[in-house]
């Protein structure tokens, strides 16, 4: 693949401006601004706010809370995200092919758990037999009942990696009993 140094750079100056730079000074804009031309000139707001150190400190003691908020429910509560993502994925052909080969590659390991569950009825234990096949029921659960607009996908992540979290957490005790003994 070419790489395109000169877009690359072009990209990461964007991200750097955009999301660091122009965020500080829009910020320091806003407050300086709204503080020198509006509440400066109202008495009223003037007694509220005596000075631009405690206004900057009340208007980011209110607006950093609030702000996390119109976050969390642009991400999770409205379709805004949503239709970014979609925007995203139909835009790039990059995201279009992971979404298509992550979806191939779980139903062609599904197809070839089932061949090598029916070549290898006898040679693998009953226990380990019955976990495959708990595995692959999972999955083709998984699979036939998820959506992007349920959160099968996200349960199942969480699933595992609790499942993980747990075996690991099971093989340090052993260790640490050993080292004890």
């Amino acid at each position: 693949m070419k790489v395109a140094t000169g877009f690359r750079g072009w990209f990461y100056f964007r991200m750097g401006w955009s999301t660091y730079f122009v965020f500080i000074l829009a910020a320091i804009n806003t407050l300086t601004v709204t503080y020198f031309l509006a509440i400066d000139n109202y008495p009223t707001l003037k007694a509220a706010f005596p000075s631009f150190e405690i206004y900057v400190l009340v208007t980011i003691t209110i607006g950093v809370p609030l702000l996390v908020l119109v976050g969390y429910a642009h991400f999770k509560k409205t379709l805004a995200f949503r239709s970014e993502s979609d925007v995203i994925v139909e835009s790039n052909p990059y995201m279009r092919r992971n979404t298509v080969n992550a979806e191939t590659n779980v139903r062609l390991n599904l197809q070839l758990l089932s061949l090598l569950l029916k070549l290898s009825k006898n040679t693998i234990s009953a226990e380990e037999l019955e976990h495959i096949k708990k595995f692959q029921k999972d999955v083709h659960d998984l699979i036939m009942n998820r959506s992007l607009y349920n959160d099968l996908d996200i349960d199942f992540i969480n699933h595992e990696i609790r499942k993980i979290g747990l075996s690991e957490y099971d093989e340090e005790n052993k260790q640490l009993k050993k080292n004890d003994n």
